[in-house]
This record gives C-alpha cells, sequence and structure tokens, in this order.
C-alpha cells in the first residue's frame, strides 16, 4: 500500500475520532470559523480560482476526505452563481448568444461525464498534471496582450472561423471533464481557455468563466449530493458563506480596474500552481483536493 493510502485511511480515522471528541459549543466555533473561510475561499474562486486550498485541509480535520471533497465542493459551488449575478453587466449582449450555447453544452456534459468517472472509478492518479496545467493556463493569462497582438477591448464576440468551433467545444469539454473529475484549478484553466475565445476586457472573461465552471460544477456537486458524500452540518453554512463570497468576488472583478483584476487572477494562479508543486514534490502530509 502506498504512503499516500495509508495516510488517506489515517487522516478518515483522526477525523472521526476528532469529530466525535468534540462538545456542541465548540463545534458551533467551528462552524463559525468554516463560514468566516468559506467566504475568503468564495471571494478567491470567484476571481479566479483555488479557494479549496482553504476549504478543503479545514474540512479534512474534521470528516473523511471524500466527505471534505464533496462538502467543499457545495461551499464553494455557491460562490458562482452570486459572481455572476454581482457582474451581470459584464455579460450584457453575450446571453442568449447562439455562441454561448456552444460554450454553455460542453461544460455541462464534460462536468457530468467527469464526476461520472470519479464516482465509478475513483482514482485521481493524473494530480501530476495539475501544477503543470495551471502554471501554463496562468502563463497564458500572462502573456494573453502579446499572444492576441491586440488590447483588450469592448468585443465580446469571439473573433475566428466558424470551422473552429468543433475545435473550441472539444477544448472546453476536455477541461470541463477535468472540472467535473478533479476541479483543482479549474477556474485558472477556463480562464485561459476564455481568453483565446473572446479578446473581451478581462472582467468579462472571469464573469464568463465563473458562469461556465458553475455550470459544470454544479452537476458535478449533485452527483456527489446524491452519493450522500455531503456533510450538511458543515456544508449549510459554509454555502452560505460560499455565497457571501462569490458576491464580493464579483462585486470586485466588476468595479476594479482590469489591470489590476489581471494581475489578481495571474497572481492566484501561480500561487496555487506552487502550492500543487510544493504538494506533489515535498513528503506527503495531506491527500491533494479542492477546486
Amino acid at each position: 500500500m502506498r504512503r499516500s493510502e495509508i495516510w488517506r485511511i489515517r487522516c478518515a480515522e483522526a477525523s472521526v475520532s476528532v469529530y466525535e471528541s468534540r462538545s456542541e459549543p465548540e463545534l458551533w466555533e467551528l462552524t463559525f470559523f468554516f463560514f468566516v473561510a468559506s467566504i475568503v475561499a468564495g471571494t478567491i474562486n470567484a476571481l479566479a480560482g483555488g479557494g479549496g486550498l482553504i476549504t478543503f485541509p479545514l474540512l479534512m480535520l474534521v470528516v473523511a476526505p471524500v466527505t471534505a471533497d464533496a462538502t467543499s465542493a457545495v461551499a464553494l459551488l455557491s460562490a458562482y452563481p452570486t459572481a455572476v449575478w454581482r457582474a451581470r453587466d459584464e455579460l450584457t449582449g453575450v446571453v442568449g448568444r447562439w455562441w454561448l450555447w456552444l460554450l454553455l453544452i460542453p461544460s455541462l456534459l464534460g462536468g457530468l461525464v467527469g464526476a461520472l468517472l470519479l464516482s465509478r472509478t475513483g482514482d485521481r492518479s493524473f494530480v501530476e498534471f495539475v501544477p503543470w496545467l495551471v502554471g501554463l493556463a496562468t502563463l497564458i493569462i500572462l502573456l494573453r496582450p502579446i499572444l492576441l497582438r491586440r488590447t483588450e477591448g469592448d468585443s465580446k464576440t469571439p473573433n475566428f472561423a466558424a470551422a473552429l468551433w468543433p475545435i473550441v467545444m472539444a477544448i472546453i469539454f476536455m477541461i470541463a471533464l477535468y472540472g467535473g473529475y478533479f476541479g483543482a484549478g479549474i477556474g485558472i484553466l477556463m480562464i485561459g481557455a476564455v481568453s483565446f475565445i473572446s479578446a473581451g476586457d478581462i472582467r468579462y472573461v472571469v464573469t464568463l468563466k465563473n458562469l461556465l465552471s458553475g455550470c459544470l460544477r454544479g452537476l458535478a456537486v449533485m452527483v456527489f449530493i446524491i452519493q450522500g458524500n455531503v456533510d450538511w452540518k458543515y456544508g449549510a453554512p459554509m454555502a452560505l458563506g460560499g455565497l457571501i463570497g462569490g458576491y464580493l468576488g464579483g462585486l470586485v472583478s466588476h468595479r476594479v480596474n482590469r489591470s489590476i483584476v489581471r494581475l489578481i487572477v495571474i497572481a492566484i494562479g501561480f500561487a496555487v500552481a506552487a502550492y500543487y508543486f510544493w504538494k506533489l514534490y515535498s513528503p506527503p502530509v495531506m491527500r491533494i483536493g479542492g477546486e
């Protein structure tokens, strides 16, 4: 048995014993702390992604790894709708357009297929690719103005040949499949993809990312709920915190100067990549998870 598998079993046993030993006042204090943490995580997720680096390790202290993963997903899912609603002006003229459906459909299908695959296999051995994917996507965001050879403007309509749409849909489907199956860094990956699809303002790109990521993660979370993996004692208050955090993240991405938003996204992206590099190439301490 590998060291990581042994650690998962020990974490699960420890979390159960810790949970059973807590008094009711301590549980209330812990729940409130998780609620506040989910506000911070929801804000980070609404801006770029990586909020699971906060919620997942905290939940691992009190519940088993599978339950921590599912509960963290529920908490962070709630951040997407409020983030989109707060920055809805960025999607003016986009909602209802035919090309938006060409992005939503593969997002939904990919998220569902990824979640079903995870429920059947439970294998996340390709976690080694996470820091490389997130780092590459962040690098794309960093070099976006150079790669597109134009300044970000108000244009939100994709400007490429119709023959390329099948390729675009396939890329979105693969990213969504990854998001439904694993989810780590999905926000950064989606921003990197959308950056090439549309030359619009980075604030618009972030809002569109929240719409697509919310759809694909929503179906994945639905699978977790049906399987009964969510601990609602923590999931419910953390989902409320995620709602608040998503609104705050949408507020920042909508009102703050686009250059600052872009720098925030890049900083979060490289931080997430660095975290996973550290988790992979340092002595194993805790199973990797989160969004």
